[in-house]
């Protein structure tokens, strides 16, 4: 796949300092994701498999954009650190290296979300309890880690749906929090078995953490999911999304039927989509009732559900 792009405005100065002393930023790239790139002037071709055309190009794109003086050659390999690709069946279905090897994708929006979260550094999971939302995010985070692709895998939730209230729960701040963090604990566990999740942690190659925990961090080189996005306010979204740093994915997962903020809040999910649907760089997959996983009638009450949404 052949992808072009016009820098815009073109600058000389940004363009060398984005190309590099002899065009060495460009050979790192083309390195590191097996791609060709060609440029004249501010028009730049990349040459490659489409996913790691797409990423070289955002790669670039990235570059451009901090190219007022010229760019460390370390900035550009962690920027490039992580990009290993997930393995394919021969089918070119998504492989994912996890204890389940049983485990690939059931519906063709869980194929979509797949390819997503190969492909964009952000990607949105949002749709109906039982479609594997959460659990192949995690898949795809422990399969990253698997390969070395990321250091650690960083998953977060609001704490307490409305408000993230929890001084009225019994014992200490981690026994408050644990019971909201518990499906996450539950995927790791199917998913990495107790023993080597247990090492993880010891390792500091695992943190479950409450969303408040992420204000005022930078996320290198890691995997983040933020799941029950649908409670997050638009401002604890914003601060989120702005956690991620060079080499990390980001998975954001909800349900927006299930909102469980205040009648007058907007839920920072709904909002995100909104304001970041013509962002390059992200995904939005959406699932419906046919891509529940979970027992028949778990679809069938979605659907009922609907249904009554709708007429109200």
């Amino acid at each position: 796949m052949i992808l072009r792009h016009s820098f815009t405005p073109p600058s000389n100065t940004r363009l060398a300092h984005l190309c590099g002393p002899m065009d060495a930023n460009l050979r790192r790239i083309e390195e590191a994701l097996g791609v060709k790139i060609a440029h004249r002037h501010e028009v730049f071709k990349v040459d490659g498999p489409k996913v790691k055309a797409t990423r070289a190009m955002e790669t670039l794109q990235a570059l451009y954009e901090m190219a007022q003086r010229p760019i460390d050659s370390a900035v550009v390999q962690l920027m490039l650190a992580g990009d290993g690709a997930m393995a394919e069946a021969a089918d070119g279905a998504v492989v994912l290296n996890t204890r389940r090897n049983d485990l690939r994708a059931r519906t063709p929006n869980q194929s979509v979300y797949l390819d997503n979260i190969a492909s964009h550094d952000i990607t949105f999971g949002i749709g109906p309890a039982g479609t594997g939302k959460t659990y192949l995010a995690v898949a795809c985070a422990v399969d990253a880690l698997e390969r070395s692709s990321v250091q650690r895998i960083v998953l977060t939730r609001p704490a307490v749906e409305a408000g993230e209230r929890l001084g009225f729960l019994p014992g200490d701040l981690t026994q408050k929090v644990d019971p909201y963090l518990r499906p996450l604990y539950d995927a790791l566990y199917d998913l990495m078995g107790f023993e080597k999740v247990n090492k993880a942690f010891e390792r500091n190659a695992l943190e479950i953490a409450p969303l408040a925990f992420m204000r005022g961090r930078t996320l290198n080189n890691a995997f983040v999911i933020l799941d029950e996005a649908q409670n997050t306010t638009p401002e604890q979204m914003k601060m989120f999304l702005t956690r991620i740093g060079f080499g990390s994915k980001c998975v954001v997962t909800g349900d927006v039927s299930q909102i469980d903020l205040p009648k007058t809040q907007t839920s920072g999910l709904i909002d995100a989509e909104r304001v970041l649907r013509r962002v390059q760089g992200l995904a939005f997959t959406h699932f419906n009732s046919s891509d529940v996983v979970r027992h028949p009638l778990v679809a069938r009450i979605v659907d009922a559900y609907d249904k009554t949404g709708k007429r109200a």
